[in-house]
């Protein structure tokens, strides 16, 4: 668990943040299923993952794929964008989640 945010991170998490996106509840740095995700609604069980260069290797791609698959085992939808793509176009990745979280139904 980090304290500190990434730049892209903060970013988002300003548009996420008390509600602010949607009506969205999305808190950061969660514990799920022994992992610990970027952010989380835990009402739609959305994950939102923020990924920096280090997870196009091959490596991480593929720890990040076992990830995904034990998280949606769970009833999670996981959504990844990059860095570049949060700091450049924000207000798409914005829109990709509210289109995401209305597909998903309201959790006990």
């Amino acid at each position: 668990m980090r304290r500190a945010l990434t730049e892209a991170e903060l970013k988002l998490w300003n548009e996420v943040r008390a509600h602010r996106l949607a009506g969205l509840g999305f808190r950061r740095q969660v514990p799920v299923a022994g992992y610990i995700v970027d952010f989380a609604c835990s009402t739609k069980r959305l994950i939102v993952e923020v990924d920096g260069s280090q997870h196009g290797e091959h490596e991480e791609r593929r720890v990040d794929a076992a990830r995904t698959k034990r998280l949606e085992a769970d009833g999670w939808t996981i959504l990844r964008f990059w860095n570049g793509d949060i700091l450049r176009d924000i207000d798409n990745v914005c829109r990709h989640i509210v289109t995401a979280a209305g597909q998903r139904r309201r959790q006990p």
